[in-house]
This record gives C-alpha cells, sequence and structure tokens, in this order.
C-alpha cells in the first residue's frame, strides 16, 4: 500500500472536502480518501502510486490547487 498526501488549496468546508474526494475515488482506483480543509491537504491510500500530474489534473478540473505532493509506502 502507498499513502499520497496531497497540500490542496482552496477547500473551504467540508463539501470542497467531499467534492474532492469522489472526484479522486472516481478517477482512480484506492482504498481511502480523506481531505482536511483546515489543514488543507488530503490523504489517499492506493495499493499503487499515482502520479502526481494525474492527481494534479483532477483536483485542478474539480477547482481546487495541489500544492504538494508527498508519497510513502505503508
Amino acid at each position: 500500500m502507498v499513502k499520497m498526501v496531497l497540500g490542496v488549496e482552496g477547500m473551504m468546508c467540508h463539501h470542497c472536502e467531499a467534492h474532492v474526494n469522489d472526484d479522486i475515488s472516481e478517477a482512480f482506483e484506492v482504498e481511502s480518501v480523506v481531505s482536511d480543509h483546515e489543514a488543507n491537504t488530503t490523504t489517499v491510500v492506493a495499493a499503487a502510486a499515482i502520479a502526481e500530474d494525474e492527481l494534479k489534473k483532477v483536483i485542478d478540473e474539480a477547482g481546487y490547487k495541489l500544492t504538494s505532493y508527498s508519497c510513502e509506502e505503508v
């Protein structure tokens, strides 16, 4: 398993978190997606790493901005 922690700007509320979570879940095969608008983060757990540019495209299309990306084995 891989955990990716994304910095995401533009989320203002729980509805925004759900929007990001849903769009990532629909675009990729993931185990879980959890966003936190107060910390400006989204944590994605998946079987394999998802490329930063692919995540950026989905987040941009949702109306938010990817500001950072880190990936580690879990």
